[in-house]
């Protein structure tokens, strides 16, 4: 995600909450967001799941139509982390701005590459006149 933060993006505040910190007056002062989640269990990390269980309904209205983007990094299946995202993300009614990145197994030099583009992509729409 330290695209977000290349030098070629302008006018762009890039802020990190860890999930567990975030609060709904982050997400309501935010114009797009970056999640990131390990896959355990076969679902999205709990720390994930506990900031959409505080944020959900306080940002439901005010936020539809935002941009974001994730990645999901598990040993072997990503496959219900994704779905859990999804499912949420659409509930809210964000807008993803680029694919969700998704991680099995130990993080190769592409897998690092398709993370530095997510938060670039991400980060370069939320530009003035991007």
């Amino acid at each position: 995600m330290s695209g977000a933060t290349a030098p070629e993006i302008e006018g762009v505040r890039v802020v990190r909450k860890a999930a567990l910190s975030a609060t709904a007056s982050d997400v309501l002062g935010a114009d797009g967001y970056l999640l990131g989640t390990p896959a355990n269990l076969g679902y999205m990390s709990g720390a994930l799941k506990h900031f959409f269980d505080q944020v959900y309904y306080p940002c439901l209205d005010e936020t539809r139509g935002r941009p974001f983007g994730y990645f999901v990094h598990g040993g072997n299946d990503v496959t219900g982390a994704v779905r859990a995202v999804d499912t949420v993300t659409t509930g809210l009614g964000w807008r993803r701005a680029a694919e969700p990145v998704t991680v099995t197994g130990e993080p190769g030099k592409r897998d690092i590459e398709a993370c530095w583009e997510l938060g670039a992509r991400v980060a370069a729409g939320l530009m003035p006149g991007g």
